[in-house]
């Protein structure tokens, strides 16, 4: 299967445009299971807000937040595909720059010494591209996510030390949910990396907070602290936007990777209640949308 470079970035800037205006079904299960639990009657009303919210803007067509954040694209690439990996970062890169100019979206990138802003939600290494391969034929995925600053500046890493086992993991985990408080406009998905070294841990941490509610670590071992992190965190009264209550995080996620005998390096990002992403997929048959 060969890959139309144009339908690629026409995707690219769709894609974008999507991610703004429309909240995952597996989010939306998120608010309604998390309103289910919640005891605290001011949380409840925050939750109920935040869903009317996000019923508004779906049914004005307008965007669920104003920061369009940092764009992110996730390629997948399968068996039997033919793509020249150059020009498909450069048709993602133009569909990106497409999405703001050619829509009202307050572009939130710029310089990171000159702050200068072209306007463009594009700049040094951003787009961010990753891409990786599937044993899957005949198969190309895009999932772009807007990754806003309320969230991304809630990111940290802790080069744990063996010895100090699971436990440090844990209370690292719990200690960085508790000094973002309101600040990633909580009920968050809170994403742990385990392992690998530390930029690898890092990106692990990402992937775990932007895989959709539902999904589970592959490893078993993963996903039972999985669990047992998901009910602690939200025991700590944190509670949405961080005014209190039952609902801080929608869950916490775990992606692993092996790493050296003498260190364990844990990273935790998060992702806000507006968890936005949406997805392209390119078979032989056409292009379908979806999240």
């Amino acid at each position: 299967m060969k890959i139309d470079l144009i339908a690629v970035e026409e995707a690219a800037k769709e894609l974008y445009i999507r991610a703004l205006k429309m909240l995952p079904p597996d989010i939306k299960e998120g608010f309604t299971q998390l309103a289910e639990h919640e005891t605290a009657s001011g949380a409840k009303r925050i939750l109920a807000t935040m869903v009317t919210n996000i019923s508004v803007a779906e049914q004005q067509n307008n965007l669920l937040c104003q920061d369009t954040g940092v764009p992110i694209y996730k390629v997948v690439i399968g068996s039997g595909v033919e793509v020249d990996g150059h020009a498909l970062k450069q048709a993602i890169r133009t569909g990106c720059e497409r999405a703001t100019r050619e829509h009202p979206f307050r572009s939130s990138v710029v310089h990171p010494l000159t702050r200068k802003n072209d306007h463009t939600s594009c700049g040094i290494e951003v787009p961010v591209i990753n891409i990786d391969f599937v044993d899957e034929p005949q198969l190309l995925k895009i999932t772009m996510i807007p990754k806003g600053s309320g969230s991304e500046n809630n990111s940290f890493l802790k080069m744990a030390i063996p010895a100090e086992g699971i436990d440090a993991i844990k209370m690292f985990t719990i200690d960085c949910v508790l000094a973002a408080g309101g600040k990633t406009c909580p009920p968050t998905i809170v994403g742990v990396g385990i392992g690998g070294t530390s930029d690898l841990c890092v990106a692990l941490a990402k992937r775990a907070s932007t895989r959709a509610l539902g999904t589970r670590c592959a490893d078993p071992a993963g996903a039972e602290l999985e669990q047992q992190l998901s009910e602690a965190v939200n025991q700590l009264g944190v509670g949405p936007q961080g005014l209190g209550g039952d609902s801080t995080a929608f869950a916490v996620h775990i992606e692993l990777a092996a790493t050296h005998i003498t260190m364990n390096p844990v990273a935790v990002n998060m992702q806000c209640h507006s968890a936005r992403r949406a997805t392209a997929t390119f078979t032989p048959a056409g292009t379908t949308y979806g999240f």
